[in-house]
């Protein structure tokens, strides 16, 4: 199954501009600032690459290359739908920050071997990827960040988890459930078992940042 994204809640759908292809989520318009609130400092002064894995339609990184000019952005997805729509934002916005998007497969266990950038990625950001996708995927990319992030650089990853084998909320339990009756392999993970795996990819979660909607922000820097 590949790592495609899913609404963050099941009745949210991601809306078509016409005659354009870019796509809106209405998630886009409650996440963006909480998001960029986290990974906004982090970036403050630097230079260099950013990658967005599973951008979906493409709002935040257009949203976010237009607060950081100094940063390149590098969106990516597996959907070509998303793809068109990425591409479309881009165009839309004109930013000179933003990059074509790739076709990133996190299935793949070497999806980070073609990657474009001479130099290691300053972040690497993940939005609404993990419960939508099988466990493999949580593996692989916490894997290539620890392959292609700079010493000091950060895996940003977004969405709703469990925290100590529960649930944080009601509504997470639910939509927990409505995802695995989707498909068995999907699900909202929980921190302990991604600290885990980070800590076998010399990694560690250096930050647990709540946000709205019972969701969090992990900031992952290496051990």
């Amino acid at each position: 199954m590949p790592n495609r994204r899913m609404p963050e809640r099941v009745d949210d759908f991601e809306q078509p501009e016409q005659p354009e292809r870019r796509l809106r989520g209405p998630a886009f318009e409650r996440n963006h600032a909480p998001i960029w609130s986290v990974i906004a400092p982090f970036l403050r002064e630097r230079r260099g690459d950013v990658l967005e894995v599973g951008s979906g339609p493409g709002q935040h990184v257009v949203a976010y290359a237009g607060r950081s000019p100094a940063i390149t952005w590098w969106p990516s997805d597996i959907d070509p739908r998303h793809l068109a729509s990425i591409a479309a934002w881009r165009a839309h916005a004109r930013l000179a920050n933003v990059e074509p998007p790739m076709r990133i497969d996190l299935l793949d266990a070497a999806w980070d071997a073609a990657l474009p950038m001479a130099d290691p990625l300053q972040a690497i950001l993940c939005i609404n990827v993990l419960h939508i996708s099988p466990w493999g995927v949580t593996e692989n990319l916490l894997a290539g960040a620890g392959r292609r992030l700079a010493p000091d650089g950060r895996l940003f990853v977004y969405g709703p988890f469990r925290r100590d084998g529960a649930h944080t909320a009601p509504s997470n339990a639910a939509f927990d459930a409505s995802l695995r009756a989707q498909d068995p392999a999907w699900g909202v993970r929980d921190i302990a078992d991604i600290a885990a795996v980070a800590d076998r990819c010399g990694l560690r979660i250096a930050e647990i940042a709540p946000m709205p909607a019972n969701n969090f922000v992990l900031v992952i820097g290496r051990a």
